[in-house]
């Protein structure tokens, strides 16, 4: 099947289209019902009849924004009409959500008039706390979006009209810079002379570019001070009109330093781009052919051409997911009553900003591993890179604010954080983990320091002071792989077959002399097998943690550190542990890596410091041991082991967490089972700390 049929198989699978109504509070039982509605309901009723803004406090409105559209102008398929717009509104809705966790309805208005429009649309602001408008032609868009903005008192934004210039915005920010260009001096010009075009012209100005320094071209050529005189333009093309000369494209093009293309494929010819100034930016954002393919533009000249376009098959996407999501956020959770243009300034520097940092290896890998960095090929932040949302919507956040649209100010460091736990326990954890280390950075050995991976974590961690990264590793090599990257940061390497560390060696003897180690191994082990450097380098106070396992088999990265380094002066077995965090809980799995065939002694200690563990990520712990038995259903000498283990556990006048088992792992993590079969379990909670008997559990 083709994409069509595939997309049409997509949307009606059952149920129909793509987003549904959720509950979000308990409703199962009789008292939940009567205080999701009556009669419990009256009273935030009455509360929010005596003050509106209450409705923040006891009702969506603050996450909900309507998509309103009379499919007058959907994109690719022009004037369909309300009802066949719907499913590209639901598909509006799905960005909202996957990218920013917005709750959305999409409103499909069969109106074509102006002021009718206005009028329904602005009927509905006690439902929403922002509109985005969606797919109306142009010129009406302008004249709905204005009326509203003056009339309502929450935030509407046209996104046809400023997502693209945000995102477009941010990528000349950043292409004038690499091409050492002033905005202020930039010859711009547009064709096309749209809503997107007007709108996105108007944003350059306001990012500094300069009117007079605009050309815009639509169907019939340059938009001319002579052609408004002869009423050949409307009053929004007219902005942009130019004492000059009529002419056709290629007549703007000749000298420009900016093409900006919002109009049709394939118009752009090689000679016309020749025919610009040195090292031209293009955007060719017509969708789906832009004015002029990627290759074409990059082969007509030889020198820098910075390519553009609305295509996700090549570099610098200007795809206007990186705007609307975030931009709604950052609005929605200060209460603005606007987006206004210091907002949607934020909101551009942001994404230039952010394409200037070190790019995560999940979003690399998300992209097909493809080299991400910043240059000619990587101005702006990929959709799927989650930073996007932990900078672009506090930065438009604190822009309502100092712009006094704001009707509620936000710390912005929690406002960070809370941002992440949107996006689910994971990256709240994360959060956790790296706050600590920046209250108190620690020394960390990579051991695998020559791994492009490992370079770039260091770069990361000293970038973003969460450690004092020591990468271990032949130094040329580090320092050559760490320009390719383009990482801008001053590497602490410790080399090991270049250097004194006759110390280490003579350390690693005195530890290992006696378990079979000769003082010739120990010194070849120091310089030849990093694993034992950085182990060493731990063991004797030059570093506090060690980093490896990315290349070597899990055995070669556990035994050094094992050997040299040993366990905590409590604890007489290492264990290995796997974190698993789910959208609203986190489980800690243990003895997953280490102890083949643990006794119950050993299960309890396990568990004791897989707690402390627990504790250490903010998370209070409740622990099970796990078998294939519930509570002695099944007894034979291996289900004795955890059932022993959580005895010795619960009479330890030391331990001061819940612990039960042996226990099935269902039974430990389903409330219904834990509270409901085996109500007499000491776990009154589901289990978030999970002991394995035995490495093939």
């Amino acid at each position: 099947m083709g994409l069509d049929d595939d997309s049409r198989d997509y949307h009606r699978q059952d149920p129909p289209g793509k987003i549904e109504i959720a509950t979000t509070k308990p409703t199962n039982t009789q008292r939940d019902l009567s205080l999701a509605y009556s009669p419990g309901v009256a009273a935030p009723c009455r509360d929010i009849a005596d003050d509106e803004d209450a409705a923040y406090e006891y009702t969506s409105k603050g996450n909900l924004v309507g998509v309103v559209s009379n499919g007058t102008a959907v994109l690719g398929l022009g004037d369909i009409g309300a009802q066949a717009s719907k499913p590209v509104m639901e598909g509006k809705g799905v960005l909202f959500k996957r990218f920013a966790d917005i709750d959305v309805f999409d409103v499909e208005l069969d109106i074509t008039d102006v002021d009718d429009f206005v009028a329904a649309t602005k009927a509905m602001e006690p439902t929403f706390g922002g509109i985005n408008l969606e797919d109306i032609k142009a010129p009406e868009c302008f004249e709905i979006e204005q009326q509203l903005r003056e009339q309502m008192d929450i935030p509407v934004f046209h996104d046809d009209q400023h997502g693209t210039a945000i995102i477009s915005g941010a990528a000349l920010l950043n292409a004038a810079d690499i091409v050492e260009k002033d905005l202020d001096d930039l010859e711009i010009v547009f064709s096309g002379a749209g809503a997107s075009a007007l709108a996105t012209a108007r944003f350059y100005v306001s990012l500094g570019a300069k009117k007079e320094n605009i050309t815009m071209c639509d169907s019939s050529g340059i938009i001319t001070e002579s052609r408004v005189e002869a009423g050949d333009v409307n009053k929004y093309k007219a902005e942009f009109a130019q004492p000059v000369e009529e002419g056709d494209l290629a007549d703007a093009m000749a000298g420009a330093d900016v093409f900006a293309g919002l109009s049709v494929g394939g118009i752009v010819s090689q000679e016309m781009v020749r025919s610009m100034a040195n090292d031209p930016i293009i955007f060719a954002m017509a969708n789906p052919d832009p004015e002029i393919t990627y290759e074409d533009a990059k082969s007509a000249r030889d020198d820098t051409v910075i390519m553009a376009t609305g295509r996700s098959d090549y570099p610098n996407q200007v795809n206007n997911v990186l705007g609307f999501p975030f931009i709604f956020r950052g609005a929605l959770d200060v209460r603005a009553t606007e987006i206004n243009e210091a907002m949607k300034r934020a909101a551009a520097e942001a994404l230039a900003e952010l394409a200037r940092q070190d790019v995560p290896d999940a979003v690399v890998k998300a992209y097909g591993d493809h080299p991400l960095q910043f240059g000619p090929d990587y101005l702006i932040p990929k959709p799927l890179d989650p930073r996007v949302l932990f900078e672009v919507a506090p930065a438009v956040a604190q822009a309502a604010v100092t712009s006094g649209a704001a009707r509620k100010r936000l710390d912005l460091n929690e406002y960070r954080e809370q941002l992440e736990a949107r996006l689910g326990k994971s990256r709240e954890m994360m959060r956790v983990v790296l706050n600590k280390a920046k209250s108190n950075p620690k020394r960390v050995a990579l051991a695998e320091g020559t791994n492009e991976k490992m370079i770039r974590a260091a770069y990361q961690m000293q970038e973003e002071g969460i450690a004092h990264p020591i990468l271990i590793g032949n130094t040329k090599r580090i320092l050559r792989k760490a320009e390719e990257l383009g990482l801008d940061f001053d590497p602490t390497i410790a080399n090991p077959r270049d250097g004194e560390w006759d110390h280490y060696a003579d350390r690693l003897y005195e530890l290992r002399q006696r378990k079979g180690i000769t003082e010739s191994e120990a010194s070849e082990l120091v310089r030849r097998d990093s694993n034992y450097f950085a182990s060493v380098m731990v063991e004797m106070g030059d570093a506090d943690a060690m980093l490896t396992g990315l290349t070597h088999h899990y055995p070669g990265g556990l035994r050094p550190p094992l050997q040299v380094i040993g366990t905590a002066e409590d604890a007489n077995y290492a264990a290995g542990v796997y974190m698993m965090t789910f959208k609203n809980r986190v489980v800690f799995c243990a003895d997953t890596t280490v102890n083949l065939d643990p006794d119950e002694e050993i299960l309890a200690e396990i568990t004791k410091h897989t707690a402390e563990l627990a504790r250490r990520f903010n998370v209070e712990p409740r622990a099970a041991l796990l078998s294939y038995s519930n509570f002695g259903s099944v007894r034979n000498e291996g289900t004795a082991k955890p059932r022993d283990a959580a005895n010795l556990l619960q009479d330890d006048p030391e331990v001061d967490f819940p612990v039960d088992g042996e226990m099935q792992a269902d039974t430990a993590l389903v409330e219904d089972i834990l509270t409901g079969t085996y109500d007499f379990s000491d776990l009154d909670e589901p289990a978030n700390v999970l002991v394995f008997p035995n490495l093939e559990a």
